[in-house]
């Protein structure tokens, strides 16, 4: 134990005899770690919360809530981009308007690695900026930072509420593209389809097409083997003569035949042609009538036919004769059907293709229409709705770094290093402070030692020398102190 106490003592005395080059590097790394502190750059620090909400204005039916998260994400990325910040530079301050694009660039890039974006639960977003004095003043350096906080808020709205105008226009003027070239092809399928149904009459589908014709015939031929029936059940119920009435010289078939030939020329007298099926169905009474007429007695007594039998018979006929045509009519129609099919596998083409055309170009009119209102909406409304829950702190001291701290840091490392440089002296010098590390190191014996004799001259310089050193080291002891004083009072200066 008693060793380590002589060494201790030794390795002191040795930096005691090197009291003034430990003296030296102290002020030299003090001056040097000064001038440093000196030079770095006060950083100040603004901070907000600000509130992000999407307002629908125009609520799109394909609208879903991961489209809002998404558009806040983007609007939180867009609060940090270079454009944004680029025209903050120039609100708070920081560049001239007149500034060339380089000089934008390069204080967007400075903004965006002093800026920093939290993004916090119910779309809350902290903002927190912080930037160098940049050689102004503490006050000055505050109020920028402070003024920059706030028109990236306000700089960020703005551009918001032009951006939501500029691009419903620009989609407008899209829209109005698209539906300028499917109106025209609109157009082209209607009158391609115009052109196929005037060359094809009679044989498309719908109204007056084969498939409905054959239907409707066949309906009516359901319908005419219906009446058949009950005719030929009421046939069957009724006599052919009535006895015991005299006659009247005119048979029941000439008159029931004087009847359909006046109401035949009505038909024709109303316009109606051969062709008609009504004017058949009329004619083919008649020529049952006229067999019938021939074969009756043209006079005399006895028994009269029945009239309710002949005109059974008459509506028999008729019936028949219609269920004739329109056999005739479905044969027809289902022969043209086989021979054309592929006019109506044509027609659906031409049909679909205009649906789908039309549908598409209804479908780009709302498009348009509902662009047009968000845009004019937005305009008047905020579309993108910011709250600024916590309004810009205003810093009342440099936030980083901690210069009065490091003042008396840097004095502390000046008195190490001289410390330091004293003892390695101490060291490396072949010089024995005692006898006994003498006789270790030469491993002779020593015989003794000779105390050095002080005069009163050589005691007045000594006290001379010591007390210039005790001047120096108060020196830069004061000197730390005025520095701590210094910095105190500029951060005081900021609040």
């Amino acid at each position: 134990m008693s060793g380590l106490l002589d060494e201790f003592k030794v390795a002191l005395h040795g930096i005691w005899q090197r009291r003034w080059l430990a003296m030296a590097v102290a002020w030299a790394v003090c001056l040097l770690g000064w001038l440093v502190v000196a030079l770095i750059p006060n950083y100040y620090e603004s901070h907000t919360r600000i509130k992000m909400e999407v307002t629908d204005v125009v609520p799109d039916a394909n609208s879903n809530p991961l489209d809002d998260q998404r558009r806040i994400d983007q609007l939180r990325q867009e609060l940090s981009s270079a454009s944004n910040l680029a025209e903050v530079a120039v609100a708070a301050g920081m560049i001239d308007r007149s500034a060339s694009e380089a000089e934008r660039a390069s204080a967007a890039a400075a903004l965006q690695q002093a800026t920093k974006v939290t993004a916090t639960p119910d779309n809350i977003i902290d903002l927190t900026v912080s930037l160098g004095d940049g050689g102004r003043s503490g006050p000055e350096a505050a109020a920028l930072v402070t003024r920059v906080v706030e028109n990236v808020v306000s700089v960020f709205r703005d551009a918001q509420i032009r951006g939501g105008t500029a691009d419903a226009a620009q989609t407008i003027r899209f829209l109005d593209q698209q539906i300028t070239e499917s109106q025209t092809k609109l157009s082209e399928a209607e009158q391609a389809r115009a052109g196929f149904e005037a060359r094809n009459l009679g044989l498309l589908p719908g109204a007056g097409s084969p498939a409905m014709r054959l239907e409707s015939a066949r309906a009516e031929m359901a319908q005419i083997d219906t009446q058949l029936i009950a005719v030929t059940s009421q046939l069957a119920a009724t006599p052919q003569t009535m006895p015991g009435l005299p006659s009247t010289g005119i048979g029941v078939a000439r008159q029931q035949l004087a009847n359909a030939q006046a109401e035949l020329a009505g038909m024709r007298a109303r316009g109606l042609t051969a062709a008609h099926p009504d004017v058949i169905a009329l004619n083919s009474q008649i020529a049952a009538l006229r067999a019938q007429a021939a074969r009756e007695p043209s006079g005399g007594g006895g028994a009269m036919s029945n009239p309710a039998y002949a005109g059974l018979v008459a509506q028999r006929n008729a019936l028949q004769a219609r269920r004739a045509q329109l056999a005739g009519d479905v044969a027809n129609i289902t022969a043209m059907r086989t021979r054309e099919p592929a006019v109506a596998a044509e027609y659906d083409r031409l049909n679909r293709e205009y649906n789908v055309l039309k549908d598409q170009n209804d479908r780009l009119v709302a498009r348009r229409e509902q662009v047009r209102l968000r845009g004019a909406a937005e305009s008047n409304a905020d579309a993108v709705r910011i709250d600024v829950l916590d309004p810009p702190t205003s810093p009342r001291a440099p936030t980083s770094p901690n210069k009065p701290l490091l003042v008396w840091a840097v004095l502390f490392a000046g008195l190490g290093a001289g410390l330091a440089a004293a003892f390695s002296i101490s060291q490396i010098q072949t010089t024995y402070p005692t006898a006994a590390r003498l006789a270790r190191s030469s491993g002779l014996p020593v015989i003794g030692s000779v105390t050095e004799q002080l005069t009163d001259a050589l005691r007045d310089a000594r006290a001379q020398r010591l007390k210039r050193f005790a001047m120096a080291g108060a020196g830069l002891a004061l000197l730390t102190t005025l520095l701590f004083a210094l910095e105190i009072f500029q951060r005081m200066r900021v609040g």
